[in-house]
């Protein structure tokens, strides 16, 4: 775990985080070397330049020396390119690492998170938050640590060559931290508001966007034209705040140091009138007033990032530290023939609210068990609960003599083929949704078996690149019937032992639905099959009809008993059946 909810934030966090990518330290160390060799070369020139014109003279012009000089700026120029790229590759290579980490944590995550958590704000931290990180890992810590480098031997060099000068630096190093320091905690709330804010409007024009057919057929796009821009008002006043903030520092940051500099050149400038110091020394002193002030901005700029990298450091810690499912945890049971049986299931999204209460039933192999009843009453709750999205507070659930919590998730969930009332679509073609999550390739023969199985032959064969027509995203370039048949084709290819259909027909037209109902005649023969229905029709010949009200079994058997036995089941029937 890397941080629990509520923990004090620390440091601690943020390069443990760095540290779990397990980043090249050869090449990392290899970097700094070049780098420090890049500053040394730097730290040369003005020692250089100071003998250079102390013995300046235009009768004994040292040209050995002017081309040691130039030599040196090649060599810094050369060393540092290929230092600096070095370093840059390792921040880079942490940050993929980091967001692989990420991605595959928020790809095992448990349903509850997305179902509690906006799909926009999931997208800000993998994107916004990582790019955060890396900004500073790539960006800014590369030239943090040459800065450093630069500025310490720049700093050994003027003790060296004249304390009494060197003094006047020291005395301002307090001036500038008591500017950065408040001014880094001022940056990191404003960061944190702001990774929060842009989570949130990634969250709405995502929601948006993804629904705009429900937007123009609501006449919502006022309403969405006002969500958006107050979300883009929200980003803009803390965008505001910070360019207060860095318009502030900046300006603060070039007055210390223009102060520092001619207070030095100042200074410098009557020890050289009195004799005490050298026109040479006092330029190699400015020059190394230069090395020491740029790394001084540069480090504004680092701790800023820092500050901003601290709040996305916090979010994705979270989510790293989340508990996600475990595919290899458990037996890999073959469930062929085998009876899935629910007793005594309780279960409730939070205690207050109890959505399941004490319910049981067996489905016998190769049967057909269908559940009926009012909306709300909890029939694709146990759909959640067999497809283990979550875990019973009470009761078990088994298929033949194992748990199913013994069962591997990956063993289980690769036996069900799940077609729902309007079954997922993804974007891309044909031939990659009829085959999505089964690793395996398959011949373009299979691929027409199965579509002729689920009735979908003719519609994909008269399309104008058949297997590699692209469906657009989540299938938009389908009608209802055809993304239904595409979904039963594909369950078709998964041939799996036990089949679970919501309302698969629910959402249909009269045509369409009698397609449908025949592709899954098809897909129900010979396999396990659980169905929640709203249009009794389609479950009259199911071998158990469980009715569900309130989370509770009210009624069990045939279609015949329920209808002389369960009143409010007769009720439906006939209000369905015009009888």
């Amino acid at each position: 775990m890397i941080v629990t909810k509520g923990e004090h934030y620390s440091w601690k966090v943020f390069f443990k985080l760095i540290r779990n990518t397990q980043p090249r330290k050869s090449l990392l160390v290899f970097g700094l070397i070049l780098s420090t060799i890049t500053t040394l070369a730097g730290l040369a020139v003005p020692l250089l330049t100071k003998n250079l014109i102390d013995g300046f003279s235009m009768a004994s012009i040292s040209v050995g020396l002017i081309a040691l000089i130039i030599g040196a700026f090649i060599f810094q120029a050369l060393i540092s390119s290929i230092g600096s790229f070095m370093l840059g590759y390792v921040g880079e290579e942490i940050v993929a690492k980091l967001r692989k980490q990420v991605w595959n944590k928020l790809i095992t995550l448990k349903v509850q998170y997305y179902e509690n958590t906006k799909t926009g704000e999931t997208v800000s931290r993998l994107i916004n938050d990582t790019t955060t990180v890396k900004m500073l890992v790539a960006d800014q810590f590369p030239s943090f640590i040459t800065s450093i480098i630069s500025m310490v031997g720049a700093l050994i060099i003027l003790t060296i060559m004249d304390w009494r000068m060197m003094l006047m630096i020291f005395i301002s190093v307090p001036i500038v931290m008591l500017v950065l320091m408040p001014v880094g905690r001022m940056m990191h709330k404003i960061a944190k508001k702001l990774q929060k804010e842009t989570a949130d409007f990634t969250g709405i024009t995502s929601q948006t966007l993804s629904e705009i057919r429900l937007v123009k057929a609501s006449n919502g796009e006022t309403v969405e034209k006002e969500h958006g821009e107050d979300g883009i008002k929200k980003l803009f006043n803390i965008g505001v705040s910070e360019a207060k903030v860095q318009s502030v520092i900046g300006p603060i940051m070039i007055l210390v140091m223009m102060s520092i500099f001619v207070g030095i050149l100042t200074y410098g400038a009557l020890r050289v009138a009195d004799g005490s110091l050298s026109n040479g020394t006092l330029i190699a002193f400015l020059l190394y007033l230069v090395q020491i002030i740029a790394p001084a901005a540069q480090f504004a700029q680092f701790f800023s990032q820092l500050q901003k990298t601290k709040g996305s450091t916090e979010r994705l810690s979270e989510i790293l530290a989340m508990e996600a499912e475990d595919f290899t945890v458990g037996e890999a049971v073959d469930v062929t023939g085998k009876e899935l049986k629910v007793e005594a299931v309780s279960f409730a999204y939070d205690e207050a609210h109890p959505i399941l209460k004490n319910i049981s039933f067996v489905a016998k192999p190769n049967t057909v068990v269908a559940f009926a009843g009012p909306s709300g009453g909890g029939k694709s709750t146990i759909f959640s609960l067999l497809e283990r999205f979550y875990e019973p507070q009470t009761g078990e659930m088994s298929i033949g003599n194992h748990n199913l919590k013994e069962v591997s998730l990956y063993s289980w969930r690769s036996q069900i083929g799940y077609v729902a009332q309007e079954s997922a679509i993804l974007s891309g073609t044909i031939r990659d949704n009829l085959g999505y999550g089964i690793n395996k390739a398959f011949s373009d023969e299979e691929l027409w078996h199965v579509l002729e199985l689920a009735y979908a032959r003719q519609f994909v064969s008269e399309m104008p690149h058949g297997l590699d027509t692209e469906v657009g995203e989540r299938g938009v370039k389908l009608s209802g019937g055809q993304r239904q048949r595409l979904a039963i084709a594909r369950a078709f290819l998964r041939d799996p032992k036990i089949l679970m259909l919501d309302e698969a027909t629910a959402s249909l037209d009269s045509q369409s639905e009698e397609m449908v109902q025949k592709a899954l005649t098809n897909l129900m023969n010979g396999r396990t099959t659980l169905i929640i229905a709203h249009r009794l029709s389609t479950i009259v010949h199911a071998d158990k009809i469980l009715f569900i009200e309130h989370g509770e079994v009210t009624g069990e058997g045939t279609h015949q008993e329920l209808v002389e036995t369960h009143e409010l089941y007769h009720r439906y029937v006939k209000e369905q059946f015009k009888q």
